[in-house]
């Protein structure tokens, strides 16, 4: 690399100024007196997405592989799967000439209707940081950055470039910044970008708390930070924010604002200097990579198969599938000839190739005849002439295949779903079809969860194939014919209704805002604490064999929060065919001095096994696993106690719980104050032993105030006890005053220097 030191040191401010935004659409900008090199940043979380024209954002990109979007990657629960395809992804890159591809996009799915959501990968933070880790590491392997993106807390197209999420620390702490937490920590990505969305009232282009003191200080990331495409509103408050590199460019007067600040004294030139140092490390560690030449598109396109059908989900199977040599095969639906296999937006690829379902199926057919019909029309528009036919090819046949994909004017990036149906054609198109053929199946192209209580109980299986990429019609094929065993699982809940969504009365707000009020309770973490019955659960998938848990242990049934604990656990191919299960691993924390979940997943893996065959499965868990954020102690704790730990194929499907105790090895301050309530007193460590004195006195006249009788009621019908617990120390003992030796502020202040003195200790 470089002397980047030697180079800096010899940059005008101007120069300076100047490497801060890009200089078009998709570089930034050279020094060439200095030999610092441009380099090219595009689109990428699937596919790499380069336009020939550095200043065009529109125009026909160059052909690349179109993979399965997020949705479907993540739910093959597969590091080393997706790891692949970074790699896969980052060689493209590295042929076409660029050094930071624009992905992967990890924010949460809080409402399964965000138009977006195909590009992310979960509602579960814990599993989109793992996977986004692996992703990112493929990637840089082939010496191509990655940018993380969008951070933070950017869940909705509506507004996204204004509204302000207004989301509590705890929640922001434990749902949407740990994903990113974890990518950072373990994937390193060489940028991360920040979203157009405002948090808390400030734009993620100037949130110093995002940018500097969660990101760069605590997390010690050693990337450039980039802005979204169009985010910056003030370069000086982005730098002073701590946002390295504005694209895209060339912003001349964005250029001169920077230097004018920093001559005039309101910008200081040290926070410029680390921008351009940070911009100076990732340009030339994307130069070093060689660029050009050809990359494998044959294996490519093969490995986009292989993951499409790895991330398909069987949501239903009467027994109809595999497919056992039908002869004759009605495929209905326009996306069986037009296939549906990517998002709209900034991450719509040019694919090398395509696979035609209709072509793919007839050539694993064999000598099974295939009839088509159209089935829906590309608009909106309802046609029960398409229906009709529709029909009489159905039972004309020994099996129908649905092809339903849900259209582009409904869900893309730039606009979300106003609800979570199909389309009134294609409900009625399944409806009509499977009363006619009761051997139908449903095979969805869709982006994120759907409600199907209209048409279920239909078809005797549905395939959740999402947008699969371009060679998910060979991958649905390979599924359907038995040449794939499905081993998908959901990464996100499927609802029964809409109004069964957490977010449902927050979503997506309005008038510049969005309140968080479901706060830490989203996906299934609502759904578990509310008891509510789901359609598909987090988790699930079907399989054509089955699996049996056994023997389920720990390596130490009680552990410090500093060494963590393994679990164990067996797991058998109690069916007739090898299969791949995913299992999952969740706590749930007996008792907790703040409201938890009842249950969190912290850890899974994948184990393929031939039929009749037995593997242990071992599952790290570390101190994280059992903690959540403290707003009062700004940071995260694991308390001493008991917890469940729950081994499952699904959030509703736990097949074995071991019980484990965990001792707290932290040193937490005392964080009581005037206003902390004798409740809060008692379950303060230090704050019980300097209290403890007190307490039973203090007790007995709260009761004798309060006229309480030997049932421990009091004159005015309650319980003393009870009332005293939830009153701030300082108020209760102003109502003794009168029989105190000194003021209570006097008394409450001489407690808390003492339990403060204690937790020193």
């Amino acid at each position: 690399m470089s002397d980047i030191q030697s180079i800096f040191s010899q940059l005008t401010l101007e120069e300076k100024a100047a490497l801060c935004t890009g200089a078009s659409m998709w570089t930034t900008v050279a020094v060439e007196r200095l030999g610092v090199p441009a380099i090219v940043l595009t689109d990428g979380p699937h596919g790499v997405r380069l336009s020939p024209d550095v200043n065009s954002i529109g125009k026909t990109s160059l052909p690349a592989t179109c993979f399965p979007t997020a949705s479907c990657l993540a739910a093959t629960w597969d590091r080393a799967l997706i790891r692949q395809v970074g790699e896969a992804l980052g060689a493209e890159a590295r042929a076409l000439g660029v050094g930071v591809l624009l992905g992967p996009g990890i924010n949460m799915k809080r409402d399964p209707r965000c138009g977006r959501n195909f590009e992310y990968y979960a509602e579960d933070p814990f599993l989109a940081g793992e996977l986004a880790a692996s992703f990112i590491q493929g990637v840089q392997s082939q010496g191509v950055g990655t940018s993380l993106k969008h951070f933070a807390v950017n869940n909705q197209e509506t507004e996204r470039f204004r509204i302000d999420a207004l989301v509590d620390e705890r929640t922001l702490r434990e749902i949407y910044l740990t994903a990113f937490e974890t990518a950072v920590k373990i994937g390193q990505p060489w940028t991360v970008m920040c979203a157009y969305n405002k948090v808390n009232g400030t734009y993620c282009s100037e949130h110093r708390q995002l940018l500097t003191e969660i990101l760069k200080q605590e997390w010690g990331f050693e990337g450039l930070v980039v802005s979204d495409w169009g985010a910056v509103h003030d370069r000086v408050k982005s730098l002073q924010g701590g946002l390295d590199l504005e694209m895209p460019g060339p912003q001349p007067r964005r250029t001169q604002a920077v230097i004018e600040a920093v001559k005039s004294g309101s910008l200081d030139e040290a926070v410029l200097d680390e921008a351009v140092r940070r911009i100076l490390r990732i340009v030339f560690r994307a130069a070093e990579t060689p660029k050009g030449g050809a990359f494998d598109i044959a294996g490519h396109h093969a490995l986009a198969r292989r993951v499409a059908a790895e991330g398909m989900v069987l949501l239903k199977n009467n027994g109809i599938l595999p497919l056992q040599q039908p002869r004759r095969i009605a495929v209905i639906g326009r996306s069986a000839k037009e296939p549906y296999f990517q998002g709209g937006g900034s991450s719509h690829i040019n694919p090398t190739q395509v696979d035609i379902p209709f072509d793919e199926l007839q050539k694993l057919a064999g000598d099974a005849k295939l009839s088509y019909c159209e089935g829906y029309p590309a608009t909106p528009a309802f046609d029960q002439a398409l229906i009709d036919e529709a029909v009489v090819v159905a039972q004309m046949a020994d099996v129908a295949l649905l092809f339903i994909a849900l259209p582009a004017f409904i869900e893309s990036e730039g606009y979300d779903r106003a609800d979570l149906n199909l389309t009134p054609q294609q409900t009625a198109l399944i409806r009509a079809v499977c009363a006619a053929q009761p051997n139908s199946v449903v095979i969805l192209n869709n982006g994120s969860a759907l409600t199907m209580g209209e048409w279920l109980d239909g078809p005797a299986a549905v395939l959740e194939a999402w947008m699969m990429g371009q060679a998910g019609g060979g991958a649905i094929a390979d599924v359907l014919f038995g040449r794939v065993n499905p081993s998908g699982k959901l990464a996100e809940t499927f609802p029964l209704r809409l109004a069964d969504v957490p977010a449902y009365i927050n979503f997506p707000g309005g008038a510049g805002q969005v309140r968080y009020g479901e706060g830490i309770f989203i996906g299934y973490r609502y759904y578990d604490a509310k008891e509510l019955p789901v359609a598909f659960p987090f988790g699930y998938g079907l399989s054509y064999t089955s699996f049996a848990y056994s023997n389920p242990r720990l390596s130490a049934a009680s552990f410090n929060d500093v060494d963590g604990v393994i679990v164990f656990v067996d797991v058998t191919n109690t069916g007739p065919v090898a299969g791949k299960e995913i299992v999952q691993v969740y706590v749930h924390d007996r008792k907790a001095s703040l409201p938890r979940p009842p249950k969190e997943l912290k850890g899974f893996a994948t184990v393929v096994l031939q039929p009749g065959e037995t593997q242990t499965v071992a599952i790290p868990l570390d101190f994280r696993a059992f903690a959540f954020y403290h707003p009062g102690y700004r940071q995260w704790i694991a308390e001493d106690g008991e917890f469940d730990i729950l081994i499952g194929a699904s959030a509703a499907d736990i097949r074995c719980t071991v019980r484990a105790t965990l001792r707290s090895t932290l040193k937490l301050p005392c964080i009581l104050n005037r206003e902390s309530t004798v409740r809060e007193w008692l379950a303060d460590p230090a704050g019980r032993v300097a209290f403890d004195p007190m307490y039973q006195m203090i007790k007995a006249q709260t009761a004798a105030m309060f006229g309480a009788g030997e049932g421990g009621e009091g004159g005015i019908g309650m319980d003393p006890t009870g009332f005293m617990m939830e009153m701030p120390l300082l108020s209760l003992l102003q109502f003794q005053e009168s029989s105190l030796p000194m003021p209570a502020e006097a008394i409450v202040d001489m407690l808390l220097q003492r339990a403060h003195e204690i937790a020193a200790q």
